[in-house]
């Protein structure tokens, strides 16, 4: 579909900043009904907003410039979810839980950014490496209270990068084979995830030093018996697994994007493993 243009109200002296806000937010729509920076021109978001082109040249030098900031517009709310979900829990590890599948369901909402700044070769420009250090540091925030408690244990940076592999890693494949066979609740699948890597990191971390490796024989009667004892554990549930809506912002906003295979409204989580 064509861009819809509008007239416009010639903005007053002093409203170059509205001006740039409805550039934004029409490059944002033009970008995510598309699916891609294809469409996105700046004679398109001109049309779209009721402007001249130079009009949207004394904002954005580039297409490149425009896509940019289109994308880092919504980068910041990243963490501030992470953030709000995890606040006014007071055990780390559960909060570390919400974090991480409030960081995976921010990717699937934001498909085409996501894409844009994490999953594509770094440009001349700053731009990606910004996006790419605001996720390691939102990550680091979600797992440093884990290490201030003593579940992990480690380098902080090591520890933070293998948390954002596996998130990471679950996002991109989640878009770049939308046909794997997915479970139809995305939400379990981002904590278990997110267990996967923290409970991986925090045994990892106690095992490292010198001497053989442990045999599979070995590994599989230790396991067993911290299952059994972190199930024995005082107020211990076995079977809880997140709620979607620990992970969702605190105002029950619809998401923009549904996840490929997505668990349809009104579903019933599907379940998931037992805690931790």
């Amino acid at each position: 579909m064509p861009p819809t243009s509008r007239s416009r109200t010639r903005a007053r002296p002093g409203d170059g900043a509205l001006l740039r806000d409805e550039i934004l937010r029409a490059a944002t729509a033009l970008l995510e009904e598309a699916g891609d920076e294809s469409a996105l021109t700046l004679r398109a978001v001109a049309a779209r907003v009721g402007v001249t082109t130079p009009s949207v040249y004394l904002h954005f030098a580039s297409k490149q410039d425009l896509v940019e900031a289109v994308c880092l517009a919504v980068w910041e709310d990243l963490g501030r979810r992470m953030r709000e979900v995890g606040a006014g829990v007071e055990d780390p590890y559960q909060s570390m839980r919400r974090r991480g599948a409030a960081f995976v369901r921010f990717g699937l909402e934001h498909p085409v950014q996501y894409r844009l700044l994490m999953m594509r070769p770094q440009s001349d420009t700053q731009t990606g490496w910004t996006a790419a250090n605001a996720c390691l540091a939102y990550v680091g925030e979600a797992i440093q209270p884990c290490l201030d408690a003593g579940v992990l244990v480690g380098d902080p940076t090591r520890l933070t990068l293998q948390m954002l592999a596996a998130l990471h890693g679950l996002v991109a494949l989640y878009l770049a084979q939308p046909d794997y066979p997915w479970p139809d609740d995305v939400e379990t699948m981002a904590d278990e995830v997110t267990r996967m890597a923290g409970l991986g990191s925090a045994l990892a971390g106690r095992l490292r030093g010198p001497g053989p490796a442990p045999s599979t024989s070995a590994f599989a009667a230790g396991f067993d018996a911290l299952a059994q004892a972190l199930h024995g554990a005082e107020g211990a549930n076995p079977a809880a697994t997140l709620d979607p809506k620990d992970t969702e912002p605190p105002d029950g906003e619809t998401p923009g994007t549904e996840p490929p295979n997505g668990t349809p409204e009104g579903a019933e989580p599907s379940g998931g493993g037992p805690l931790p």
